[in-house]
């Protein structure tokens, strides 16, 4: 008999709640997590509720257009999760929904806010075309430049510094085993099921090892490197960001802010921040020729300015703030930016629960998975974001 029916690989808000959900649906689990609890991207975001389809998801909206109804399905299932999330974990998570804002400034843009209403309301977002002028009234603080903008009341922000150790933490109380500090070092078959090893960097004793009957790979940058140990492709690419954050001001921005062409995200905190965000890249650091995750980005001030004149742009009052803190943070993408969920067909117990809005989605990713690990199905269809559309790339792998 295995010591456990699922092995969680990974600490951030992925792995924290799915070890919560699999252990609350009476699977034996343990959790390995090579540093410490949310210390990659589950904790380092600027913390949006972004349910509408993103900037960088509408550039391929037409290619992907299937696969973005899905995906618009979940966002219903997430708003759902995080309206009940403070009463499930038994904390504050500091999570405000009052609406988002997902902006044109161009005709183009327009015509692009008009497709993207076409697909969410196909699949009962609630949502709303506002004109330029209809914006400003529930959103004075736009610029006259703003032509028109897509309303949703459900979007807002969470502190992303609570989540993740919060499951972590209940996790534990449905009867988990978690452990910090163990780095996952090899992953292979073991009869029917698997056997994981790992280091404690705590512990004397060296390389320790389990046996499961599944894996789950929630490992983020390191989900690559995880699937490989057990001789696996997994199509995930890490990409550095940068965030900024403002001066604390009064009051003046309720909504999520997003554009839709151009990279922008901008919230303000409980405490009067401004976070500013949207997408744009820092530099990964670099070992023998490789990108490395052990290490911060290093910043990028092109991003900076231009994140900055976007957000000055929108919302005109950031021009008059002075720049508190810059930050990035490293996370992980798929070549067409959907997540990867569900079951490598050709390594049957090995699961995959990575990239795409983690931080938003990362609870409902959860849940589903957890349901189809315990169940063998999901309650919302997984089938678009499954690890076998990249089949061609372990179809040798054995």
């Amino acid at each position: 008999m295995a010591d456990y029916d699922v092995t969680v690989i990974g600490g951030g808000l992925i792995g924290c709640a799915s070890a919560c959900y699999l252990a609350r649906g009476g699977a034996r689990v343990a959790l390995l997590e090579r540093g410490q609890i949310n210390q990659g991207a589950s904790g380092q975001n600027a913390g949006s509720l972004h349910f509408q389809l993103e900037y960088r998801l509408i550039r391929d909206i037409d290619r992907y257009r299937r696969e973005l109804e899905f995906y618009v399905g979940m966002s219903r299932h997430a708003i759902m999760m995080w309206e009940g999330l403070d009463e499930d974990l038994g904390i504050d998570t500091q999570t405000g929904m009052h609406g988002g804002l997902m902006v044109a400034e161009t005709p183009e843009q327009v015509e692009v806010l008009k497709r993207k209403l076409e697909i969410e309301q196909s699949q009962g977002l609630e949502i709303e075309l506002l004109d330029g002028d209809g914006a400003r009234r529930i959103a004075p603080y736009l610029a006259p430049g703003i032509l028109a903008a897509l309303h949703c009341p459900k979007e807002g922000h969470s502190n992303p510094r609570l989540l993740a150790p919060a499951f972590a933490r209940r996790a534990v109380d449905a009867g988990a085993r978690v452990e910090t500090h163990a780095a996952v070092t090899g992953v292979s078959r073991s009869g029917s099921g698997w056997r994981v090893s790992y280091e404690n960097a705590a512990a004397s004793e060296g390389v320790s090892s389990i046996t499961t009957g599944a894996v789950l790979n929630a490992a983020g940058i390191w989900a690559v490197r995880v699937a490989a140990m057990a001789n696996l492709h997994l199509p995930l690419f890490p990409v550095a960001l940068t965030m900024n954050a403002t001066e604390k001001v009064d009051p003046l921005v309720p909504h999520l802010v997003q554009h839709v062409g151009r990279r922008l995200s901008l919230k303000q905190t409980d405490d009067g921040n401004l976070l500013i965000g949207g997408g744009w890249p820092s530099r990964m650091q670099q070992s023998a020729g490789q990108w490395t995750g052990s290490a911060p980005p290093e910043l990028r001030m092109d991003s900076v300015v231009g994140n900055l004149r976007a957000g000055a742009d929108v919302v005109p009052q950031v021009a008059g703030l002075r720049l508190l803190r810059v930050w990035t943070g490293t996370t992980a993408i798929t070549p067409d930016e959907l997540p990867v969920l569900g079951e490598v067909p050709q390594a049957p117990g090995f699961f995959v629960a990575a990239g795409g809005s983690g931080f938003t989605n990362g609870p409902t990713y959860a849940r589903l998975m957890s349901e189809l690990i315990l169940n063998g199905s999901s309650s919302h269809p997984l089938d678009p974001f499954s690890p076998a559309r990249f089949g061609g790339l372990n179809a040798f792998m054995g």
